[in-house]
């Protein structure tokens, strides 16, 4: 061989990458995230100002912080706390020290917990039960000198992409530090940063000569942004203001300054192919295609049948770039991980495996050549929904289109339906086991305990594990504390926790004192309220807040739209809001996946034991939210006695049982009026505060009555395919909709009854959605304070009903 073949040879296996192993690779990323980190000085600043807002003045010099290196915690990330020796009687008890700031908050939550029985939780989940921390001078010290807790996974992710519009949509600055204080208490350092990306978009796409007029036919209200994003929809709720735009850029910068203060990594959007229609104008030989419906009632075009750029357009990797560097610009370079869901409930033209991994290699080229260092997060929610399309072949084509350590999946939904077990731990790609949860930001007592506290370590220890964190994906969030708070401490546990023991500990925390009565209900609500084997989605069907749209006459079943049939009943094969009409019975039926009976035995132990919590409002939180679920449940079998008088024609026992109906549509609303965290207008009130101008209060006002009610589009007699998608328990809302909805409903049973006539559907469902419609218009405003005694009133309910 030759001299220069040999240089050749050799120059060309120097240019061939070297396939790193997922630890070297994983490696290799930290330390790249870790070099863009803030100093340690400012984020022990930020861990101290963490500490102010948290607890009160007196105990600002309770605690020292100091950032160590992970070679202080054996190469990985963790927290340390040790006690302090003070050099003066008023100096700090514990030292908490950290790898990053988000370590430092983590330990500081940790020691609170665990020596002092302090529990953290959301303001609308009853807040932090703080009345347990010792004077300062008194804290507990901790036992052999210290302890050292080492993060198992390297990330503690945080937020669906829906979150932002089910939960943080009408967010200031002041809820925004409180969310991003939590998150840091609770170990999250891999948060989802998705505000204010339309400003960012305006920018790219003026570059590209689109004006700022085209793009109000793009973005979705305020309230629908997040499904814009996507590609569901376009212009539904909007358009846009630049007040808007504007303002949400400012608040997407104090976002991501905080969270670089506190140490966190966040992840930025990157370009899908969504593109306003006018692209295809300026760019007439661009291989832009119209999508088909997502869900409009009759495939209106003013919302539906949104424009994909092919990510095999050269054009698709220029606008992807743009947008990737115009963020750069704007934040600075603050991050490597970028999320992107092309193909999320929108699968590919083809399931040929090489025209599969040409687009993911085509969507990787679009934030590559944006960011050299880039790195792809993509939720893994297509694998689970549409796994009749995503095969082995077509998983592998995907996952393995981009470079090894340069994809990071989502197992969205790791707590009931895990995706890695089924396909060899995503086939080596690295993932996160999440907990999904919640849809739609529904108010429902629901939970799997037991898989949260088993199902990441099974998987981290798993042969071949590719496992790199775990996550928190809900749709919406503000309920259910008691999941969220075990499942943070997950990205901490090395082992399997036992939930019995540990619900033990957790009641005494977030009541701030020991009650072996409430321990007994808790007992009881972890086997059958937070125990749901059934693998259902748990989505809220009950009848007061999920109305069945049907005939109930009986073999009157064409009467029925095969959209409505669908939504009478959840399947058992647990897809998410995947429906079906039972075969059995054409009796509706919502989510019941525990004894009732054994439940209300639970609401009996909280009422009896209510005078040992004066002043809580943890307790209260949770004696509303109990009573709540209790009812409500108890109102779906009042409803089938309803309709099953009716098919009788029992006028009296159908009066009987519709009237209660209605009655405890009224109970759970004053019931929920007696607790600050159940009411309608605090939705409305802060989507009214955004507004600067008389139309934006009333455009931001329609976008949040829409979303909890009909969600999207309406004909004269069909509603919306999406209605009660995002219902909500909160009074207000039950009393002047779910109310009227029901009682018309009723009355036209009972018009049938006596004139001995078909029941009209077809009238019901004019007068209803007339009714909504001028509903979500409305401009009426409803209590945003609380009132009346929780207590009272639940026990009241409970001997009206159960005694």
């Amino acid at each position: 061989m030759s001299n220069l073949m040999t240089l050749l040879l050799v120059l060309s296996l120097l240019l061939v990458p070297v396939a790193l192993s997922e630890p070297e690779a994983i490696q290799n990323l930290l330390l790249r995230l870790d070099s863009k980190r803030v100093s340690a000085s400012v984020q022990e600043l930020a861990a101290n100002a963490l500490l102010k807002r948290l607890l009160p003045p007196a105990h600002e010099a309770s605690f020292a912080f100091k950032i160590v290196s992970k070679d202080d915690c054996g190469g990985q990330s963790c927290f340390i706390l040790q006690n302090h020796k003070p050099s003066s009687q008023d100096g700090p008890q514990i030292i908490v020290k950290g790898t990053t700031g988000v370590e430092l908050a983590s330990g500081l939550n940790w020691y609170l917990k665990y020596w002092c029985g302090v529990h953290i939780s959301w303001d609308k989940t009853g807040g932090s039960q703080i009345a347990s921390i010792p004077n300062p001078g008194s804290l507990p010290p901790l036992k052999d000198g210290g302890i050292v807790i080492k993060r198992p996974v390297p990330w503690n992710y945080y937020q669906n992409v829906v979150t932002s519009s089910y939960s943080f949509v009408w967010w200031d600055w002041e809820r925004w530090e409180k969310e991003i204080d939590w998150m840091a208490l609770q170990g999250i350092n891999l948060p989802l940063a998705f505000t204010g990306q339309e400003a960012i978009w305006q920018k790219v796409f003026m570059d590209f000569n689109i004006s700022k007029e085209d793009l109000n036919d793009f973005f979705g209200g305020p309230a629908f942004l997040a499904w814009a994003r996507m590609g569901n929809l376009h212009a539904w709720g909007g358009p846009l203001s630049q007040n808007w735009l504007d303002n949400q850029l400012k608040l997407q910068k104090q976002i991501l300054s905080r969270m670089l203060e506190l140490g966190m990594t966040p992840v930025l959007p990157s370009f899908s192919g969504n593109v306003p229609a006018t692209l295809k104008k300026i760019r007439p030989s661009a291989n832009i295609t119209r999508l088909g419906d997502w869900n409009t009632v009759n495939g209106d075009k003013r919302w539906c049948c949104t424009y994909l750029l092919g990510p095999s357009d050269p054009l698709f990797v220029e606008l992807g770039a743009a947008f990737i560097k115009k963020q750069i610009e704007e934040y600075g370079d603050v991050t490597d991980i970028y999320n992107c869901d092309t193909f999320n409930e929108n699968a590919p033209p083809t399931n040929d495996t090489a025209y599969i991994s040409s687009l993911g290699a085509a969507v990787y080229k679009a934030m590559s050549e944006g960011d050299k260092d880039a790195v792809w997060l993509m939720q893994g929610w297509l694998f689970y929904t549409d796994s009749s399309f995503w095969k082995p072949p077509q998983m592998k084509a995907l996952l393995h289109s981009v470079p090894f350590g340069k994809m990071i999946v989502l197992d969205l939904f790791a707590d009931v339906k895990p995706v890695w077990k089924t396909s060899s731990q995503f086939y080596g790609t690295p993932y996160v086991w999440c907990l999904l949860h919640n849809f739609g930001g529904n108010i429902e007592m629901y939970g799997v305990l037991d898989s949260v506290s088993s199902g990441p370590i099974d998987a981290r220890t798993s042969e071949n594990s590719t496992m790199v964190g775990v996550g928190m994906c809900m749709e919406g969030i503000e309920h259910n504390p008691v999941v969220y708070d075990l499942m943070s401490e997950m990205a901490f546990r090395s082992e399997k926790v036992n939930v019995q023991e540990w619900l033990k500990s957790y009641t005494h925390r977030r009541y701030g004192k020991a009650v072996h009565q409430v321990e007994a209900a808790w007992k009881i609500l972890h086997q059958t309220i937070y125990n749901c084997t059934d693998g259902i989605a748990d989505h809220n069907t009950d009848f007061i807040v999920k109305f069945p749209d049907w005939d109930p006459q009986p073999k009157q079943r064409s009467n029925i739209s095969r959209h409505n049939r669908m939504e009478m009943i959840s399947r058992t094969d647990g897809k998410r809001r995947f429906l079906l009409e039972e075969t059995s019975s054409d009796l509706p039926k919502a989510h019941l996946w525990y004894s009732t009976q054994e439940v209300i035995n639970a609401l009996k132990l909280f009422i009896d034991n209510g005078s040992e919590f004066a002043g809580s409002l943890t307790y209260r939180y949770d004696l509303v939210d109990l009573t709540r679920q209790v009812l409500s449940k108890y109102a779906n079998q009042v409803y089938i006695d309803a309709v099953l008088a009716f098919r009788q024609k029992d006028e009296d026992a159908f009066k009987l049982h519709s009237q209660k109906f209605v009655q405890l549509i009224t109970d759970i609303d004053v019931l929920l009026a007696s607790d600050d965290n159940f009411l309608l207008g605090t939705w409305l009130e802060s989507a009214k505060n955004l507004a600067v101008n008389p139309r934006e209060k009333r455009q931001y006002e329609w976008n949040a009555r829409t979303q909890v009610t009909m969600w999207y589009d309406t004909t004269k007699t069909n509603q919306s395919k999406l209605h009660d998608y995002a219902n909500k328990f909160w009074s207000g809302l039950l009393q002047s909709y779910y109310l009227p909805r029901a009682s018309a409903y009723f009355n036209l049973l009972s018009k049938s009854l006596l004139e001995n006539e078909m029941f009209q559907l077809e009238e019901w469902r004019q007068e209803w959605i007339l009714f909504s419609n001028n509903w979500q218009t409305g401009t009426n405003t409803y209590p945003v304070k609380a009132k009346g005694d929780a207590l009272a009133i639940s026990k009241m309910l409970y001997e009206k009903y159960f005694s």
